[in-house]
């Protein structure tokens, strides 16, 4: 047993598919395959169960998956210590961020960052900020950049910047006949006036959808929304070519002469974008060179 071996075994119960895991790992299907049977055959258990949808962890699996993760993750600490003597000479870092703000943030940040510290890798994990809450609380990120409020998060974030949630409506909407035009420019409509509208919801389970399905029911409104388990960027592109309205973060506008972002209501809809860190972990050099490049750029 190495750690590479537990790295395979944490990779396959992440993605949920052998397929999907190897293809991470960067090696052949039947490899990873032939890897997990043998590897079974010397603990003598099976860790997953295979399904039509791929596979799952077994009892037995998941208290070997949880302790894999946690030598790994004594390793990485223990590493990130060896590398700060070095003086950021090299090193890893586990981020997390959304796949939606992430296309629009990180490019530059991680640029910037590569010519500065070109030893240090910065590996990424893209997930919505409530399952990165969850991987944040069990130590298995680094840092995370967290959209709040959230769920579960009380302490250990640092503030970086607010987000403006838009709505996306494309020239020609009817929408826009009834948009507020401030002298400056801006446009906007109440969430009251934009309800009869057809919307594109992404699912309750993201922090974007889940903030306006909470917005409308405190207005007592059932929003007149259809696709409603599809990806925020999805929506978004959908929006922009005229299906139906959807909502967006100012991070993650994309500029379109066809397409006019509206405010929610005169004074907007914001949220906080934070940096978020393992409560009570040790913070390497390298983690705090990243996000100091973050607040450099943002605020």
């Amino acid at each position: 047993m190495d750690l590479k071996e537990l790295n395979y075994i944490v990779t396959i119960a992440e993605e949920g598919s052998i397929s999907k895991a190897a293809e991470r790992l960067y090696m052949a299907q039947s490899s990873l395959s032939q890897f997990l049977q043998l590897y079974e055959n010397e603990l003598g258990t099976h860790l997953f169960m295979r399904t039509s949808r791929g596979v799952r962890p077994t009892a037995s699996g998941s208290i070997f998956i949880d302790h894999a993760r946690q030598i790994l993750l004594h390793y990485r600490r223990a590493q990130s210590e060896l590398w700060d003597i070095e003086e950021l000479d090299g090193g890893q870092i586990e981020l997390g961020i959304s796949t939606f703000r992430g296309t629009y943030i990180l490019p530059k940040v991680l640029k910037k960052f590569h010519d500065k510290y070109p030893k240090i890798h910065v590996e990424i994990t893209e997930k919505d900020s409530i399952y990165l809450e969850e991987m944040i609380s069990e130590g298995l990120l680094d840092i995370a950049l967290i959209a709040l409020p959230g769920l579960r998060l009380k302490s250990q974030v640092d503030f970086l910047t607010r987000d403006e949630i838009l709505i996306i409506a494309r020239k020609g909407h009817a929408i826009l006949d009834q948009v507020h035009r401030e002298p400056d420019g801006r446009a906007w409509i109440s969430l009251k006036e934009a309800a009869p509208y057809e919307f594109i919801l992404g699912s309750p389970e993201t922090i974007l959808g889940m903030i306006a399905r909470k917005e409308f029911a405190k207005l007592g409104i059932e929003p007149f929304a259809r696709n409603t388990n599809i990806t925020a960027p999805f929506a978004a592109a959908m929006a922009r070519d005229g299906v139906a309205l959807a909502f967006t973060y100012h991070s993650c506008l994309v500029p379109d002469e066809n397409v006019e972002y509206l405010s929610v209501g005169k004074e907007g809809m914001y949220l906080d974008l934070n940096l978020a860190y393992p409560v009570g972990e040790y913070r390497s050099k390298a983690t705090r060179a990243l996000a100091q490049m973050l607040h450099e750029i943002y605020q």
